[in-house]
């Protein structure tokens, strides 16, 4: 059998795969921006005191996380056109993923939050911070920091999930390559160019991810550069100590109001205290 990979047959077809591509980050770009937004609420009212809310938000995490998200996009494009609501494939499509992935960002944010030490959120009341404040400053934006890039790959799952949305007839880019490969009959070449489409998609939302999170948050990029500082800076050693020499003996810093006495017992005595 001789075969070879004729990828010429393609070349008409590139500003198809780049609309779908661009369809596909489009679609993406929606449902993390609006998904995490709901994500958050829906993180904070799971742990609410009002126990009829967070029992609410747990059976929506659990009921999505729980079926495939084709069934999810069926049931919506689909049971909702059998209810006379009628929506586009792009909107069904979008607000399948949006469902998706507030759910997952639900349970992601939840552990980070779960995560900030309650002294530290105790401290926040007694310096009379507000409700607010201290859930954005204090438990949301540590949070978000810690499950950071567990977010980050949730969102290239839901990139790549987001092929599932052919199933509809949504014109992201699987679908591209499903019209293009029924007109070329080149199906090798032409998943093979999807799949390296999907790569480079990946790798810019991955660089995008880090951007933004090197952006927010600062005090990451305070501690590595504190850590760069101590690699490079030098430290002093004690030489050792010389046979018939007195070992030498490494500075230590003066403290006010201590003490060392001279006894070969280490006590220290501290100014003011009861002798």
């Amino acid at each position: 059998m001789n075969f070879t990979l004729d990828f010429s047959s393609l070349a008409p077809y590139w500003p198809v795969f780049l609309r779908g591509a661009w369809l596909t980050l489009k679609m993406t770009t929606l449902a993390i921006i609006v998904g995490v937004a709901i994500g958050v609420i829906v993180a904070f009212a799971k742990s609410s005191k009002n126990l009829l809310v967070a029992r609410a938000c747990g059976a929506y995490i659990e009921a999505v996380r729980n079926t495939p998200f084709l069934v999810q996009i069926f049931l919506l494009y689909f049971g909702l056109a059998s209810l006379g609501v009628h929506m586009p494939t792009f909107a069904a499509a979008v607000l399948a993923m949006i469902i998706n992935i507030a759910a997952y960002a639900a349970e992601i944010i939840r552990a980070g939050i779960d995560s900030v030490p309650r002294g530290q959120i105790e401290a926040a009341e007694c310096l009379g911070l507000s409700k607010w404040r201290i859930r954005w400053h204090v438990m949301l934006q540590p949070a978000i920091e810690r499950v950071y890039p567990a977010l980050t790959s949730q969102f290239l799952l839901m990139m790549q999930a987001s092929a599932m949305a052919s199933q509809i007839s949504a014109e992201e880019l699987t679908a591209i390559a499903n019209t293009v490969q029924s007109d070329t009959f080149r199906s090798l070449e032409t998943y093979i160019v999807v799949a390296g489409l999907y790569l480079a998609l990946s790798i810019l939302v991955k660089l995008l991810a880090y951007a933004f999170g090197e952006y927010i948050f600062k005090r990451r990029r305070t501690i590595r550069r504190a850590a760069a500082l101590a690699r490079r800076s030098p430290v002093s050693k004690v030489p050792a100590p010389v046979a018939g020499q007195p070992a030498p003996v490494a500075h230590v810093p003066f403290i006010h109001g201590i003490s060392i006495p001279n006894s070969g017992q280490a006590r220290t005595t501290v100014e003011g205290s009861a002798s």
